[in-house]
């Protein structure tokens, strides 16, 4: 696969000449109709359906021998699976767990350690939300191959979320990541709450799974770079974390982002630490990661666009001596131009930029060293370029 890309230009056209097992966003019900990753019934046929994590599969559902067990008309050899626990409750989750392993919540909802306060009016259409976005972060991780490991199952390395509100002091929580626990104010979930938070702080871009995708990004951090012969090139790279995360916390809140942050940084905020560098990058790798899959997914091509965009040279890259290298230079070229075209698209329809940031060569660098990190420690990031 890599020989093709090195055939072709790295402009939009060579990553969306993919081979057919490529990892999918659109899969296909027993009956025909289209279904898409949160759906939990076909609305042509009203077969049930499931998500199984592991092998990235959507698939209509037939009842197997044993009461409560399924198998996947996509994959008959597979089952049998039960269907999450939360599938029934505001959550709506509709993945799969293999009927032999005892469990009754899925990877994702076994992350759970607190859930919102059901009985408050809102919340529970809040938890869907909070829940569909967690849902597609995780897959992901697991699409990638990283370890998704519960803190039930290990307290010192796993990883748990906290979904709350305010406490009884009238206090609301901070959202954050602490040794792998990732807390989110339920109230992240309300849009114009949500909306708001972000014009006063004067963010870009403020998403749910945006909010995930950086907080795990520092979980990923303790467990990939400080333990690891990474550490030392990701303070070439991004700094040296060392240096108190108070003081620059105060000082980006009293200064603000330097005047040429853009030069270097994927955001203002990523200026603050090195820690948050990382997880801003990180974030910024899985969401180009995602949106160019699904992009293949739906068959968009821009091989006929004549935009004109100069594409990264191999030299921009952190190792231009990677021997997959140039697969991903010309997947970040690819979600250059495809970003290009979906923010027109998003200015047609009067709305915001689809991605309001612009990427320097000095971040397509740290993105290239996310990438490394991630392949060494899942061995399956390549094979999604």
């Amino acid at each position: 696969m890599y020989r093709l890309f090195e055939q072709l230009s790295t402009r939009i056209a060579a990553p969306f000449v993919r081979q057919p097992e490529r990892n999918s966003k659109v899969w296909q019900c027993q009956c025909g109709q289209a279904v898409f990753f949160r759906n939990s019934q076909c609305l042509a046929c009203t077969a049930a359906l499931g998500y199984w994590p592991d092998a990235n599969v959507l698939s209509s559902l037939q009842p197997a021998a044993d009461p409560g067990t399924w198998q996947l008309d996509a994959r008959p050899d597979a089952g049998p699976f039960r269907r999450c626990a939360n599938l029934e409750t505001a959550a709506a989750c509709n993945w799969l767990i293999p009927a032999s392993s005892g469990q009754t919540f899925c990877a994702s909802c076994a992350l759970n350690r607190t859930i919102p306060d059901l009985s408050v009016p809102e919340n529970p259409e809040r938890w869907c939300k909070v829940e569909t976005a967690k849902r597609r972060m995780v897959a992901q991780l697991i699409n990638l191959g990283l370890p998704v490991v519960p803190k039930s199952v290990d307290e010192a390395t796993g990883l748990a979320f906290d979904f709350v509100g305010i406490d009884l002091e009238g206090n609301a929580p901070t959202t954050g990541h602490a040794n792998g626990l990732i807390t989110l104010d339920i109230k992240e979930a309300d849009d114009a709450h949500r909306e708001k938070v972000r014009v006063m702080m004067r963010e870009p871009y403020r998403t749910l799974l945006g909010h995930f995708r950086h907080e795990v990004g520092h979980y990923y951090w303790d467990r990939l770079v400080a333990p690891s012969h990474w550490l030392g090139e990701f303070r070439s790279l991004f700094g040296d974390e060392t240096q108190s995360y108070a003081d620059a916390l105060q000082r980006h809140y009293d200064q603000g982002a330097p005047l040429d942050w853009q030069q270097s940084y994927v955001s203002a905020y990523a200026t603050m630490h090195p820690w948050e560098d990382w997880a801003e990058t990180w974030a910024h790798y899985l969401h180009m990661m995602d949106a160019v899959d699904t992009a293949q997914g739906f068959g968009m091509s821009a091989h006929d666009m004549d935009l004109d965009y100069q594409p990264f040279p191999l030299d921009t890259l952190y190792d231009p001596q990677d021997p997959h290298g140039p697969a991903f230079l010309a997947f970040v070229n690819a979600w250059i131009e495809l970003a290009g075209m979906l923010n027109e698209l998003s200015r047609s329809m009067g709305q915001p930029d689809f991605y309001p940031f612009v990427v320097p060569p000095a971040v397509i660098a740290k993105l290239h060293f996310i990438h490394l990190v991630v392949q060494q420690a899942g061995g399956r990031a390549d094979s999604v370029l």
